[in-house]
């Protein structure tokens, strides 16, 4: 009798501790629930790491205008700016995973996340958004000898020519060691420091080649400054429909520079789903798409919601963090 007492008891205990367990994950459900209801209730705050001016912060100030009436809440931008977004990534952790701080992500984001150099992990967040898309070149001077990809390969197969690259680490780097990878290739990097001394160092003929994004080196390219051989992507671009892509010549290579938007990784579904929404509307709206299209680029090919989003984010930091291995910039 003791022990079918015993096993009873047992039995009402576990029974009850699952109830129990049922009941708090409903509260749980029913409070994400009732905060998605209200949200917004507060302003939101949209950090950004770079300094006021530049184009992190002039995109994030466009992408807000409209995002403001589409949500009805006051969007402030506040600027958390060193250690390559450390600052910015470490003041999003500090806050609650409520929807009212917006991180705004560019690669060096995820550079630094690699790199261990802030306490955010890739995990952390969730994309909620992404404003832009800038696809890179591979370009050569437009005097030189190197008239195709494959010219620039074989030269490459014989001796390694000289790459420009903004800096050791960066977007560009990354994308040459991903390119030269597939390739099969061996290459020499020059840092330049910005993208505009880059490009500038290839007008000038220091360098044999370079990588700029198409907004940087779209007037090179139309005045024949520049040849551009690939565009670093699976798909050919519009308004450069004779340029082929490093996918269709084999090379699995691809490289852009990006501008998104991104919460923390619990805020409840509903919440990231609405702000999500509510951006990519404020992106499509004409004001925006006038600002895309003076950088050469279109919504079509730049904005994007948070499945596509954040599929890209996981799978760039990927991409990035074998990269720096590879470069032996990490261990």
């Amino acid at each position: 009798m003791r022990i079918i007492k015993n096993t009873f008891r047992r039995s009402v205990l576990k029974t009850g501790l699952a109830v129990a367990a049922i009941s708090g994950i409903s509260s749980l459900g029913l409070i994400s629930t009732a905060s998605a209801d209200k949200y917004p209730s507060k302003p939101i705050e949209l950090v950004i790491h770079a300094k006021y001016g530049g184009g992190t912060d002039t995109t994030a100030r466009m992408v807000s205008i409209r995002t403001r009436r589409n949500l009805d809440a006051d969007i402030s931008i506040v600027s958390k700016q060193g250690g390559s977004g450390t600052k910015a990534q470490n003041y999003v952790l500090s806050k609650p995973a409520d929807g009212y701080t917006i991180m705004a992500l560019t690669q060096s984001h995820l550079y630094t996340m690699a790199r261990g150099k802030s306490n955010m992990k890739i995990d952390d967040i969730v994309g909620v958004a992404r404003a832009m898309d800038d696809p890179t070149f591979i370009t050569v001077s437009g005097k030189g000898k190197f008239k195709t990809l494959e010219d620039l390969i074989n030269a490459s197969k014989k001796a390694p020519l000289n790459w420009g690259v903004a800096q050791i680490g960066g977007t560009e780097h990354i994308g040459l060691a991903q390119f030269a990878k597939e390739a099969g290739i061996k290459f020499k990097v020059v840092p330049f420091g910005s993208g505009a001394q880059m490009v500038q160092a290839l007008m000038a003929g220091k360098i044999d080649a370079t990588l700029p994004n198409v907004s940087e080196a779209a007037n090179q390219v139309a005045d024949g400054s520049f040849r551009a051989l690939a565009v670093m992507a699976e798909n050919r671009l519009g308004d450069y429909p004779d340029v082929p892509t490093t996918f269709e010549k084999g090379i699995k290579a691809k490289c852009s520079t990006t501008r998104g938007y991104a919460v923390l990784a619990s805020t409840p579904k509903p919440i990231v789903d609405q702000i999500s929404k509510a951006m990519v509307k404020a992106m499509k709206h004409d004001v925006f798409k006038s600002y895309l299209a003076g950088a050469g680029l279109s919504v079509e090919t730049s904005v994007a919601g948070t499945e596509v989003w954040d599929k890209q984010l996981k799978e760039e930091y990927q991409v990035a963090a074998s990269a720096l291995k590879e470069l032996g910039l990490i261990k």
